[in-house]
């Protein structure tokens, strides 16, 4: 079956699905985006994933395509009119066709809405839990600003190249005092020496990821006790264990860093534990 794409109040074959050649996204990186897991026909956390597209929306003074009920209609029939079941649906929103120009356009400009949706396999992401993943360290290059959900990804595309080209699967970035921010997609989390649950708060240097808040939920009802601080890179190598969270795998493991295991070099009991909970706490919305 081919796939449908929702453009600016169409729904389109996906081959031919465009926007304008002077839409600010495509030349200005001027917009924002929100990847959400659709699970067993459900919408993983729909509602903290709109409340941090209307903030980043908010944050950069561009207006919201269409109501949020409206939106929700929109993407709940992007899925059935993919059938996707287990996948998950690419929402993004820019401030839309003008002249170019670096100063904004008229605030009568409408917004561009573009949403995609796609199946995943399942078993894939299960493979990689059993195995676990490898990452690489690099400098943080991006911009201040990586709390709001931008397009403007370059750095975080190159990084995951890199990432490739050393064998790895992911990219975890360090600032200039040596402590880990996050990964290329992914929010960092660690076990400690001490068995304790650790990662970055998220109040500056890192993006606020939607999963990262509902593993707090999970961690609350697992009884785990969760330290937001920071930690570096030297600290991380020597973790017992290591995860990354993100919408479309929930939290992959760890195994291997910069060529050095993690632990035992083993996807570890914690990542486990959270992950199989992670479900059951989650809110679900019925496409």
């Amino acid at each position: 079956m081919p796939r449908i794409a929702y453009v600016n109040g169409r729904y389109l074959p996906h081959a031919d699905a465009a926007v304008h050649i002077e839409d600010r996204g495509y030349q200005f990186a001027d917009g924002v985006y929100e990847v959400c897991e659709i699970r067993h026909g459900v919408i993983v956390d729909l509602t903290r994933h709109l409340d941090r597209l209307d903030r980043s929306l908010s944050e950069l003074q561009m207006k919201a395509p269409m109501s949020r009920a409206a939106l929700t209609q929109v993407i709940c029939e992007v899925a059935r009119r993919n059938r996707v079941k287990n996948g998950l649906f690419y929402l993004q929103v820019t401030r839309g066709v003008a002249r170019r120009d670096h100063v904004y356009p008229s605030a009568d400009t409408p917004p561009s809405l573009v949403i995609t949706a796609k199946i995943t396999d399942p078993s894939v992401i299960a493979k990689k839990n059993e195995t676990g993943l490898k990452a690489i360290t690099l400098p943080d290059n991006r911009w201040d600003r990586v709390d709001i959900k931008t397009v403007g990804l370059l750095p975080n595309a190159m990084a995951r190249q890199a990432a490739k080209e050393k064998g790895a699967q992911e990219a975890i970035y360090v600032d200039s005092r040596g402590m880990v921010t996050e990964g290329a997609a992914t929010n960092v989390w660690i076990v400690d020496k001490d068995g304790v649950l650790v990662t970055r708060p998220a109040e500056h240097g890192i993006l606020r990821g939607i999963t990262r808040t509902g593993l707090m939920d999970v961690t609350d009802r697992l009884g785990i006790n969760v330290q937001e601080r920071e930690f570096s890179r030297e600290e991380m190598l020597t973790a017992r264990e290591v995860f990354i969270t993100a919408a479309t795998s929930i939290c992959f493991p760890i195994v291997e860093i910069d060529g050095q295991p993690i632990g035992n070099g083993h996807p570890g009991a914690m990542a486990e534990r959270i992950r199989s909970t992670f479900f059951d706490v989650a809110e679900k919305t019925v496409i």
